[in-house]
């Protein structure tokens, strides 16, 4: 492998094939230049500290182990983790420990044959833009050298034990007597939530609780496509109220019925926001990522709240926490944020807090409440299609209909259109909403990949469906 292979991060760190990207040699070569970034950026006279942890993918703790070494031949101090973790573990010990930053190895939901690096601020949320570019900009600027001084192995399960015991309420869970069921996908979650529950006598079961780095054969993502073992098995058994899905580093959560039904993105966000608001009675505005349901205007409105949108990627929802009041933070890929916690995605929490929120409801099965609720908000209509788009003209399509400026499209009158810039502040995301409730078109286009995506919100499967064939005929009428 050539040593000046290029290295590129993306919306969240850095990931690529085992062996031909994520290799020894550039392992070093970016814990070489985190490490040059930190000693320059942090306060001079102060010796910095970082936290690093991994998952259960393969190289991942050998990884971690030539990452510490790396950081501490620059007299920089590194804490260990002893175990496999979940990413929110290793974001939640650098906020409560008052760290520099965090390094966590994982490639997240990606397959099996991926890994990766995710960079962690002070803050606990992930690196912004210009400071994963300042790391970036450090490259081969080094020497690569190791050294095991100043690291420490330690656990970092207890604090965060401790914080989730102030975020959720065990007694209304036990009360309750419900039963969950877990699928840790064989990812760093393992065993996690189902050991958190019991502890407090509430009954839960795990399905794949050991960490596997092939993920027994399944894509680690939490969606409905890939959660097929859970759905068998909450039908098979009936007795749990409902399952909880969490992805290869457990950052990201997935919910299905007692019935095996998937219960969408889109609705998980929108009942968390309305148990949040009204049952929890907690402060602050939502913010939301442009793919998300336009169904949390009304209830901001109803409520008091401000509603932010943002462009995707969670470091965008980032931004917002650590500079306003922010309650929730939610993307459509199932990374949620919450206050009093961190800016960051916690898929632990997120399968927590669901589960509480159907134990004060007084209904024994998801399926029952969500039926309810289906009635107070409404039905969900929402699609996301991925069309492939091979001409050079790709990322220069949004800013010229944007130029446009159209009142209306194909008989749709726009009431409405949002704008969303990439890191080289270009327009890449396009949203514009139409007349109606909740009814709305968003196109992005890949800066990476040779892909215009398409999401929409309708009234109905057939009005979503207009909505998105409206995008593609922009796009091919140009």
């Amino acid at each position: 492998m050539n040593s000046k292979t290029k290295i590129v991060f993306g919306t969240d760190g850095w990931r690529g094939l085992i062996n031909e990207e994520l290799n020894n040699q550039n392992i070093g070569r970016v814990a070489a230049a985190f490490a040059l970034y930190l000693v320059k950026n942090t306060r001079s006279g102060k010796m910095v500290k970082v936290a690093i942890g991994y998952d259960g993918r393969q190289y991942s703790r050998k990884f971690a182990v030539l990452f510490s070494r790396v950081l501490a031949s620059q007299n920089i101090e590194v804490f260990f983790s002893e175990q496999i973790i979940p990413t929110p573990l290793l974001s939640y010990y650098v906020r409560a420990n008052y760290l520099d930053a965090g390094v966590m190895v994982t490639a997240s939901h990606n397959p099996p044959e991926y890994n990766g690096i995710k960079f962690k601020a002070s803050y606990g949320g992930p690196f912004l833009t210009e400071e994963t570019h300042k790391v970036e900009s450090y490259i081969d600027r080094e020497l690569v050298q190791v050294s095991d001084k100043n690291i420490h192995q330690v656990d970092f399960t207890n604090i965060y034990f401790q914080q989730i015991e102030k975020m959720v309420d065990f007694y209304s869970i036990r009360k309750s007597g419900i039963k969950v069921l877990i699928d840790s996908m064989a990812g760093a979650g393992q065993q996690m939530l189902e050991n958190i529950l019991l502890k407090h006598h509430c009954p839960a079961e795990t399905i794949f609780k050991f960490a596997e780095s092939d993920f027994a054969s399944r894509l680690p993502e939490p969606i409905e496509k890939n959660l097929t073992p859970l759905r068998d098995e909450l039908i098979a058994n009936g007795n749990y109220a409902m399952g909880i899905a969490t992805d290869g580093d457990a950052d990201r959560v997935g919910i299905l019925m007692d019935n095996g039904e998937w219960l969408s993105a889109q609705e998980t966000i929108l009942y968390l926001s309305d148990f949040l608001i009204n049952y929890k009675k907690l402060s602050g505005d939502i913010v939301k990522t442009s793919s998300v349901t336009d169904k949390l205007v009304e209830l901001t409105n109803s409520t008091g709240r401000g509603l932010h949108n943002v462009q995707v990627g969670f470091k965008y929802i980032c931004e917002k926490m650590i500079t306003e009041d922010i309650l929730f933070g939610a993307e459509e890929s199932g990374g949620f944020g919450y206050k009093n916690h961190m800016p960051e995605r916690d898929g632990l929490l997120s399968g927590l807090l669901m589960t509480e929120m159907l134990a004060v409801s007084g209904y024994s099965k998801l399926s029952e409440y969500v039926k309810v609720k289906r009635k107070e908000f409404g039905d969900t209509f929402y699609k996301r299609i991925d069309m492939e788009y091979h001409s050079p003209d790709r990322n220069d399509l949004l800013p010229e209909l944007y130029g446009k400026n159209p009142d209306a499209i194909n008989g749709e009158k726009v009431k409405s259109i949002q704008s969303f810039y990439s890191s080289r502040n270009v327009i890449n995301g396009l949203k514009f909403t139409f007349r109606g409730n909740a009814r709305w078109l968003l196109i992005r286009s890949s800066e990476t990949e040779p892909l215009l995506r398409f999401y929409a919100e309708g009234n109905s499967n057939e009005d979503v469906d207009k909505l998105l064939n409206i995008g593609k005929d922009i796009i091919t009428i140009k």
